[in-house]
């Protein structure tokens, strides 16, 4: 017996097998309409943001053989009602790069076979278009880039239009970036790279008359590889800053409310709506991806997650993050981190294998190469950057269209990156500047993660982080707050490398913040607003999971520089005036109306530079 309600899509990414089963599907097809106004396309969004299913939509709509089960697929829709004039009139090839085996030594063979592939599938669709004799001399051309010159060749001949779809561009080059090192990387996208050919390729069939390659839609995460393959984003425009398609992947918040309401009404949800709704917002709205979009949207799988977990009938998940949206650090350390001798990838140096061998989170703690390897890596300015965005919550920045690697190291470059990552997101525009922030829990805990994963990398700092969680885990349900600050004091006091990364209070913020965010029993904040005020770290018990909590705290963080001391009278002066601001926060009607169960206690945490010398109630 069928369910009631559609099934959740979660993880699908074939938007025909979507709508032919009857499963989820939130309407986005009115997005059409304004893409059909521009002809070459590109579309960066963070993972797990509905990219792929989007391109599905975009094959289903436009490609020629699918146009006898339009009504099945798009019965019911908005372009369904009202369909353009350039529904199912191409012969679409779409590409896939996520699909391609990544591994440098055969990464040329693997993009030509399944390149050739698709071409092949694409050409015995539409045999009907393309005589024999263009099919064989299309698919007898040595290489892709020749095939596809051929392709664009005879289509622009015979007056066949050519819609290319190409998913994931950056997947494999951002995995050779990230774990072969920018040698690699470069002789993939420059020079007489194979893919930058690719690229020329697409390039010269887009920018000819009777060229054949009539349309083209590209995604990705990030503009960098784009940049590099064609020395500009030169072969079409980037829609991904433009209003217009803020809302074209993500749901909105009237969707995210829709949605609940129609499952709540079907019996397959029992949650209380407003407080659900609540929980959701905090940990999966607060994407804004153009400076004039009036609203912001919720990340795709998070909430497909959210509402998978909780059906039929379920409490609320004990995780509230889903493993499949976390961006693997390995794709940001290669930016954060630099060798002290020179490029730290295989090829640049013989013994580059072993130092990330030394690295590997497999490795024993007895590595005998660890301490050669730490003693080769830094971290560097991006790092830098990115403790101070973690510290602060927000940062300044002109969101960049187009920027190469070897530009990465500019402010705006890299908070541009974090932006396209979905680690930042747009706020509001402040003074002529884009005031960028983290967007929500989820983010928030992944950016301390990222934090405690690039000190561990260099070895600067190693935390025990399941005996940290336990002794969280006793702050909240217990009380027993002072072993938590124990712990991390201590681990500061033994690993002296982690004491020139502590310079500043609000660098200090950021490193407390991302080791108490271990715990998955609180909802971290930096800088709250209460009474007039703003706290450094206020840590609310996540009631809606928990309950059973009845302990929050609220932590005011003074800073007192090395070079000037910390006499006990000093000392006491910063903690009387925190005490003070303390007080204040705690009598917040807020704490009390939002948590009237939940005792606040306020903590006073003094650091003079690197040492934690205080750490009182207030």
């Amino acid at each position: 017996m069928s369910a009631p309600y559609p099934l959740i899509p979660y993880g699908w990414a074939d938007f025909r097998a979507i709508r032919l089963e009857g499963r989820l599907y939130v309407d986005k097809t009115r997005f059409i309409r304004p893409l059909e106004n521009e002809r070459f396309t590109f579309l960066i969004r963070p993972r797990r943001f509905g990219k792929s299913c989007w391109v599905s939509l975009l094959e289903n709509y436009y490609d020629r053989n699918w146009a006898g089960e339009f009504e099945q697929v798009f019965g019911g829709t908005d372009i369904g009602r009202n369909p353009t004039e350039k529904r199912h009139s191409y012969v679409v090839l779409r590409f896939d790069f996520s699909a391609v085996n990544d591994v440098p030594e055969t990464l040329e063979q693997e993009f030509e076979y399944y390149c050739n592939m698709e071409l092949r599938g694409a050409l015995k669709r539409n045999k009907d278009l393309f005589p024999d004799e263009d099919i064989r001399r299309i698919l007898s051309a040595p290489s892709i880039h020749a095939k596809l010159n051929e392709l664009f060749q005879c289509a622009g001949e015979r007056r066949i239009r050519v819609y290319m779809l190409i998913d994931e561009y950056d997947n494999f080059a951002n995995t050779i970036l990230a774990h072969s090192g920018t040698e690699a990387y470069r002789a993939l996208t420059h020079g007489g790279g194979f893919y930058r050919n690719f690229f020329a390729t697409l390039k010269g069939g887009a920018g000819r008359s009777g060229g054949g390659l009539e349309r083209l839609f590209i995604t990705g995460v990030s503009p960098v590889t784009l940049d590099d393959v064609t020395t500009g984003f030169n072969i079409g425009k980037n829609i991904s800053l433009r209003p217009e398609f803020n809302a074209v992947l993500g749901f909105t918040e009237a969707e995210v409310r829709s949605l609940f309401q129609t499952y709540r009404d079907a019996g397959a949800i029992d949650l209380d709506l407003e407080t659900t709704l609540d929980v959701m917002r905090e940990w999966y709205d607060g994407y804004r991806f153009a400076k004039s979009a009036e609203e912001t949207v919720y990340n795709t799988d998070m909430v497909l997650y959210f509402l998978d977990a909780v059906m039929p009938n379920k409490p609320m998940p004990d995780t509230l993050i889903d493993d499949n949206v976390r961006i693997d650090y390995g794709k940001l350390r290669h930016l954060l981190t630099v060798s002290r001798q020179g490029a730290f990838s295989r090829g640049a140096r013989g013994d580059a294998p072993r130092m990330e061998r030394a690295f590997s989170r497999d490795a024993p703690a007895d590595t005998p190469h660890m301490q050669e390897a730490a003693d080769a890596v830094r971290l560097n300015g991006n790092f830098d950057l990115l403790r101070q965005v973690v510290g602060e919550g927000q940062a300044d920045a002109e969101i960049q269209t187009s920027f190469p690697l070897e530009r990465l190291d500019r402010r705006d470059n890299f908070l541009s990156l974090l932006h396209y990552f979905g680690l930042l997101s747009i706020r509001e525009a402040v003074a002529g500047r884009t005031r960028l922030h983290i967007p929500n829990q989820t983010v928030r805990q992944l950016m301390h993660g990222h934090l405690r994963d690039a000190y561990d990398d260099v070895g600067v700092l190693s935390v025990d982080l399941l005996a940290l969680a336990d002794l969280l885990w006793r702050m909240a349900f217990k009380g027993e707050w002072r072993p938590v600050f124990e712990f991390l004091g201590n681990a500061v006091a033994e690993q002296t490398g982690i004491r020139d990364y502590l310079d500043g209070e609000k660098v200090i913020q950021g490193f407390l913040a991302a080791y108490l965010g271990v715990s998955r029993h609180f909802l971290l904040r930096t800088e709250p607003e209460l009474n007039k005020g703003f706290s450094d770290i206020c840590l609310e018990p996540l009631i809606a999971q928990y309950p059973e909590l009845r302990h929050g705290y609220l932590i005011e963080l003074k800073y007192l520089k090395r070079s000037e001391g910390a006499s006990e009278a000093k000392v006491q002066a910063v903690v009387q005036e925190a005490e003070g601001q303390l007080r204040r926060y705690l009598a917040d009607e807020r704490l009390g109306r939002q948590y009237p169960s939940v005792r606040f206690t306020g903590l006073v945490v003094v650091f003079h530079g690197w040492e934690m010398v205080r750490r009182d109630v207030a």
